[in-house]
């Protein structure tokens, strides 16, 4: 297993975000990640800081050493494993006035273009506080949901966690008015030497295959709806041979 990395930009700010999201809407049940934004002079990068992780411990001649001995620190300490959680990787401005975003469904990795700046953003008078910056609100409608958005004055960066972007300001926090997600920064600093790349894991003979955003958020959809019965089609094994009800317990982000 391999993996490519080209540099595209010198990262100047490095953000963290606490990321959370309710998972099953019928059982209330919510998780977490850490969402790293880098952002440079032209190009930005946000991925999970735990997803990347695994990338770079499966991009290692001796991946399976390395995680079977991180599972069984995990079993012992009783502490979480390394597992990968979102899986979305986006690079905006790349290419210039795009975004580009690599992604997957079960076993198969995806790469498509997006749009950038196609948010119509509408700023509000209310204030707050969020890590001693004052921030004004914003809101929005985005992707199927209304969002409502914070964003810093004194952090002259139009970019945020996720494809949030736009704003006079840094995104501080963020969440949409359903509460499925809501992200929120909860460090951020200055940075020099770190190199923003692209990076590209194969998956043993699987790359990343090209595809339409439509058409991803649809196989996206059909997994989580019938998760047991897509990694069926995938492996060929049939992890919920009882399963016969198809429902959608969990809101993506995006929804059209």
């Amino acid at each position: 297993m391999a993996m490519a990395q080209t540099v595209l930009d010198q990262a100047n700010l490095e953000c963290h975000y606490d990321y959370t999201y309710l998972k099953d809407t019928l059982k209330n049940e919510i998780s977490n990640d850490r969402l790293v934004l880098l952002v440079g002079s032209k190009i930005s990068k946000c991925y999970s800081y735990y997803s990347i992780q695994v990338d770079s411990i499966m991009s290692k001649p001796n991946w399976y050493d390395v995680m079977h001995n991180a599972l069984n620190r995990a079993f012992a300490t009783k502490s979480d494993y390394p597992h990968k959680r979102m899986k979305t990787y986006i690079y905006k401005n790349y290419p210039d006035g795009k975004m580009t975003v690599t992604d997957g469904v079960t076993l198969q990795d995806y790469i498509y273009e997006d749009s950038m700046n196609n948010i119509n953003w509408m700023i509000e008078d209310s204030t707050k506080t969020i890590l001693d910056y004052t921030v004004q609100m914003a809101t929005c409608s985005f992707r199927g949901h209304k969002w409502t958005a914070w964003f810093a004055l004194d952090v002259p960066v139009m970019d945020g966690p996720w494809k949030f972007n736009g704003l006079p300001g840094l995104i501080m926090e963020v969440s949409d008015k359903n509460s499925y997600h809501h992200f929120k920064l909860v460090g951020i600093r200055k940075v020099s030497n770190m190199h923003i790349v692209m990076s590209k894991a194969d998956t043993g003979s699987k790359k990343f295959e090209r595809i339409e955003r439509s058409k991803f958020l649809k196989l996206q959809k059909q997994y989580l709806e019938d998760m047991s019965g897509m990694l069926k089609l995938e492996t060929g094994i049939d992890l919920d041979p009882m399963a016969s009800r198809k429902q959608l317990l969990y809101q993506p982000l995006e929804i059209e």
